[in-house]
């Protein structure tokens, strides 16, 4: 059900509930007045009746009013008033002529009681009033029918025009609220017409401030998702590129199987480089995975204090076996126990790239050299190094320093920046001046 519907019916409903509770208040309001108007005017009446001396008269009445009134050219309800005068014993003495030859003597207490006219079933208001001396009792009565079709009659002149205005006032509101609904069908259908790689912001000029944040919110959502198609392209076209080398290395050593009948040396060297480029190739596919996930993952939910000196010699235990190998001195010198505020297994990743870059590069019985202190960490080795137009291009995804000899995909400083990035730290890269590759990280 659209908007508009839900808002057309709510407004009727909401209407027709108003205008049924006003008119039912009106009605007893009018009531409540009527009644006090018509009880007034009956007191009034009786007291005037009262002011009467009717002892010397004998069931006396008077001409009737219609009579009088048709003679006049007046009308008169034969419901409105009636009035009677009896004596102490329920004597007759005066009567209006009318309704009033009808009422029926009553002894008891004065005032006001409902009772019915002699021969007539219809209710009727009638005010019981004594004289002084008890010599005579005046009755004044009103129908009661009478009093509520005047009320009906005054609660209707006030509620029939607002009944009459309802259906103009509900046409104009809704013709308002199609109006000021304009804008989210004009929304809508630029939705509608908006091609699936377009990320470029909805304006918000002429929209009401209330629809303004769900704009900026499906703004921000073409961005996100602009840059996770752009980041999704990137990673296909990475990938790729990237697995062309070593599957078509994988596909001429299989060959090179194949064509190896019986020379079990070119055979066995053409397995080990196979088995060589499949592990470079899972590599270059977990390094490729990593670091689509640190640039797409916002993961500072999963933060947590970690201790950086137990995580750098776990992550130098494992490397050890690697140094050992090429007779590397690999040293630790940490001087404080800094605590971090991160993720544990990006951290250890992180570091575990730098080291691993630098028992790469560092030639045979050469030096590593890993620095810990408050508010850094410094990693030296005493390799050859590179230039210094090379040091400003470290970190760019597929950049490699020319001349390496080493095998790589240039994706592991990619992925130290950006997970430095995600913790705030500054990565600076340098030469030093023994020689070698200084990378220091401060926060």
């Amino acid at each position: 059900m659209s908007l508009f519907l839900r808002l057309a019916i709510g407004f009727i409903l909401l209407i027709m509930l108003c205008w049924g509770s006003a008119s039912l208040s009106a009605w007893h309001q009018t009531r409540e007045t009527v009644n006090e108007l018509f009880d007034t005017q009956q007191m009034l009446f009786a007291k005037r009746l009262l002011a009467l001396e009717p002892a010397t008269l004998q069931n006396v009445t008077l001409p009737k009013n219609k009579a009088l009134l048709n003679h006049h050219r007046g009308k008169q309800d034969d419901d409105a008033l009636a009035f009677a005068i009896f004596s102490g014993d329920g004597k007759l003495l005066l009567n209006d002529g009318e309704k009033g030859r009808d009422l029926q003597f009553a002894d008891g207490r004065d005032g006001f009681r409902n009772g019915h006219l002699r021969g007539d079933d219809d209710s009727w208001r009638l005010l019981w009033l004594t004289s002084p001396d008890q010599r005579y009792r005046v009755v004044v009565g009103q129908e009661w029918d009478y009093r509520d079709d005047m009320t009906s009659d005054l609660a209707q002149s006030s509620i029939v025009p607002w009944l009459i205005a309802l259906p103009f006032m509900l046409a104009l509101l809704l013709a308002l609220v199609w109006f000021e609904l304009r804008p989210l069908k004009r929304l809508t259908a630029s939705l509608h017409q908006r091609a699936a790689d377009d990320d470029t912001p909805l304006p918000l000029a002429r929209l009401p401030k209330e629809v303004q944040p769900l704009v900026l919110a499906l703004n921000g959502l073409f961005s996100r998702m602009a840059d996770l198609v752009q980041r999704e392209r990137r990673f296909t076209s990475d990938a790729a590129h990237e697995l062309r080398s070593p599957l078509a290395a994988l596909r001429v050593q299989s060959e090179v199987i194949q064509l190896a009948d019986d020379d079990e040396i070119v055979r066995k060297r053409a397995l080990q480089q196979l088995d060589t480029g499949i592990l470079r190739a899972t590599r270059l596919v977990d390094q490729l995975l990593t670091l689509s996930r640190v640039e797409a993952d916002d993961l500072r939910s999963e933060f947590q204090p970690t201790a950086l000196a137990p995580l750098l010699q776990s992550v130098l235990a494992e490397h050890f076996p690697q140094a050992e190998q090429k007779h590397i001195d690999l040293q630790l010198h940490t001087t404080f126990q800094p605590v971090m505020n991160g993720h544990q297994l990006l951290l250890a990743l992180m570091l575990r790239n730098l080291l691993d870059n630098a028992l790469r590069y560092t030639p045979d019985g050469g030096q590593v050299t890993v620095n810990l202190t408050a508010r850094t960490l410094t990693i030296d080795d005493n390799g050859p190094g590179v230039s210094d137009e090379a040091l400003t291009r470290l970190g760019e995804r597929f950049w490699r320093p020319p001349g390496q000899t080493q095998t790589g995909s240039g994706l592991g400083l990619s992925i130290v920046k950006n997970i430095a990035q995600l913790h705030a730290i500054r990565v600076a890269f340098s030469q030093r001046e023994a020689g070698g590759l200084r990378v220091t990280l401060s926060w």
